[in-house]
């Protein structure tokens, strides 16, 4: 049956093949389960309805996105709330209090009516193949750079913001990260100073673990052993637990011992499951409301893209002219699964970067994205046992990743200024900005305006000034 439904053998893939890159996949991307609901309830000091409303809303979502990826498109990218726009609606949230006096539950609620609009203005988009022409608009040079671009973040998240450290030294209020602080501090008695002794073994355990496992991958996958990426994450694990029982004191498992396994489902029915405040969201005003729409819209649309198009790359899964088969189904799936967070209770849901490491485990198909999609579902009642993954293990499997996604460069002209200026602007905008959308429109507005001011205006696409010039909007104007 998986092999009529996923067409395994016609994509060189097996069935354990595929379970390994969608647990893979879900190792390096679990975070979100409870990192989003902190973000969009302000680490739950809007109360534990609502987290757990939005915790419930983050699997579920998630879920049918994944869904929707593997039976539709049958690709193996994995969709979850996206980072960066919860961020963003986190802020829009709170201006939304300031502008009306509502409650920071209402205000929420109201809020999900924007994202349900942009879910519905992207299955349009995506059904009449707009979102599709976008894509191909983009031009070859800028594509062929994207993937590398994403590698440099992966290694980027990998070593900064995916591994940061609370301590006493600012009174655990900010972390301190592996790349800016341990590997940037003028010396370690400096960081331990600023740091705390706990904090700075906790510093120690992080980085010795995070390069067992990044060590690890490539000493597995230069043997050719499958599954290498889940395997150094295993193994980084067992690193930290032990580093933990044996140099901090800490059970690492101690969390399991009063955690609930039974799902909120009641909190989610009560603060954010169908729950959108139409009043509320006619107060926000049209202007703002049309400008807040357009900005998710545009973040979206361009995560997404470059997330598949970098990814696909990477997998081999585009033609040569760096197009991916069954784009339109991806797309269509990426906007049901933001329709299902707003229905849900979360923020705009989008394939996520980290689908990287699970084509690279492997992954071709669908499959992927199923297994990884039913995980998430599991995790309503498994959270505490994927919570104790430590962060430093993840970050291995990213950074080699990232490393593998860097490959892509060799494809670039560079003895053509006109690719090699968009793409080095691509490379540090994205790790730099942590939005993939806002490095693609540099890149473009990069490559029009030299194209202009090179007498080669004719050879930019009538779309391509079209997107230029709305991410110039975006801006530079956009309120």
């Amino acid at each position: 049956m998986l092999e009529k439904v996923f067409k395994l053998k016609e994509n060189g893939t097996t069935v354990r093949t595929e379970m390994v890159a969608g647990l893979t996949t879900f190792m390096t991307m679990a975070y979100i389960i409870a990192l989003n609901p902190n973000l969009l309830t302000n680490f739950g000091a809007e109360g534990t309805q609502l987290w757990n409303g939005v915790f419930m809303a983050t699997c579920v979502a998630s879920a049918i996105g994944m869904f929707c990826m593997a039976f539709t498109a049958n690709k193996p990218f994995c969709l979850a709330p996206g980072m960066g726009l919860n961020s963003f609606f986190a802020v829009v949230v709170g201006n939304i209090v300031a502008m009306t006096g509502m409650t920071y539950v209402a205000s929420f609620q109201a809020a999900l009516v924007i994202i349900l609009i942009e879910g519905i203005v992207f299955v349009a988009l995506s059904i009449f193949n707009v979102r599709e022409k976008i894509v191909e608009s983009i031009p070859l040079g800028i594509r062929l750079g994207i993937s590398p671009a994403i590698g440099l973040m992966l290694m980027n998240i990998g070593l900064g913001s995916n591994v940061g450290i609370y301590a006493e030294g600012n009174g655990f209020s900010a972390p301190f990260y592996v790349m800016r602080d341990f590997f940037g501090a003028l010396t370690p008695g400096v960081l331990q100073s600023n740091m705390g002794d706990a904090g700075y073994a906790t510093m120690i355990l992080t980085v010795v673990t995070m390069f067992v496992g990044l060590f690890a991958i490539v000493a597995m996958a230069n043997k050719g052993i499958k599954g290498a990426v889940l395997y150094g994450m295993f193994l980084a694990s067992v690193v930290y637990w032990a580093g933990s029982f044996l140099f901090l004191d800490t059970n690492p498992f101690a969390s399991l011992a009063t955690a609930s396994f039974v799902p909120p489902v009641a909190d989610m029915m009560e603060t954010t499951f169908f729950k959108f405040n139409f009043a509320g969201f006619a107060e926000i005003g049209w202007f703002t409301v049309i400008t807040l729409t357009i900005t998710f819209c545009v973040i979206d649309m361009f995560d997404t893209i470059g997330t598949l198009v970098g990814t696909a790359s990477r997998a081999g899964m585009v033609d040569e002219e760096g197009n991916m088969p069954n784009m339109k189904e991806a797309l269509l799936s990426d906007a049901i699964g933001t329709i299902a967070g707003a229905c849900t209770g979360t923020s705009t849901v989008t394939t996520f970067v980290e689908s990287a490491s699970g084509v690279e485990a492997g992954g071709r198909t669908g499959l992927t994205a199923l297994v990884c999609g039913l995980l998430f579902l599991a995790c309503m009642f498994i959270a505490p046992i994927a919570a104790i993954i430590p962060a430093a293990a993840t970050s291995a499997a990213l950074i080699y990743v990232g490393v593998l996604m860097l490959q892509g460069l060799q494809k670039v002209d560079f003895n053509d200024m006109d690719q090699v200026v968009p793409v080095a602007l691509m490379l540090i905008g994205m790790p730099v900005s942590s939005s993939i959308g806002h490095a693609i429109g540099i890149g473009l507005i990069s490559y029009t305006i030299m194209k202009i001011f090179g007498g080669k205006a004719k050879e930019v696409s009538v779309l391509t000034y079209v997107i230029s010039a709305l991410f110039l909007v975006k801006f530079f104007l956009a309120v």
